[in-house]
């Protein structure tokens, strides 16, 4: 049976790293570095109206000659937010992360912000997941209870 995306975010800590479009894109890049994350949520009153990466910064800001200390979050965000609902599986977030070319998605269910997946937890999953499947089989065919 394959995993869900609530169960990757069930082993994570639940913290979700946001800034507001008004913050300036420095005060973003200081959020990303503090907590060691390639993207940021940008949140108005609380409702997910855009993203902000490192890729978005390196080629709307550094490549554009502007200044990272007075362009706004909401001059260079990502506006149109793919996300996924914690009731998808792995396979399915992975195919969007692969054919929209994102490493980040936040996590909706109904209308509300529960988490944030990135490439690096789905590919981690996706892993265990693998060697689970790869020792149930040697187990099969040597017929030898699994190590613990």
């Amino acid at each position: 049976m394959q995993r869900t995306i609530r169960q990757i975010l069930a082993r994570k800590s639940g913290q979700i790293w946001a800034v507001s479009p008004e913050a300036t894109v420095y005060e973003a890049l200081e959020v990303l570095a503090a907590k060691n994350i390639g993207a940021v949520l940008v949140l108005d009153q609380g409702r997910l109206c855009g993203i902000l990466s490192e890729r978005d910064y390196t080629r709307k800001v550094v490549l554009a000659g502007r200044s990272s200390r007075t362009t706004q979050v909401s001059e260079i965000m990502t506006e149109r937010v793919l996300v996924i609902s914690p009731d998808d599986s792995i396979d399915k977030c992975m195919a969007l992360m692969t054919d929209k070319r994102v490493r980040h998605l936040p996590v909706m269910e109904k209308e509300r912000l529960v988490g944030v997946i990135s490439i690096g937890d789905v590919v981690r999953a996706l892993i265990e997941d693998q060697e689970f499947m790869i020792e149930q089989l040697e187990t099969y065919i040597t017929g030898r209870p699994a190590l613990a």
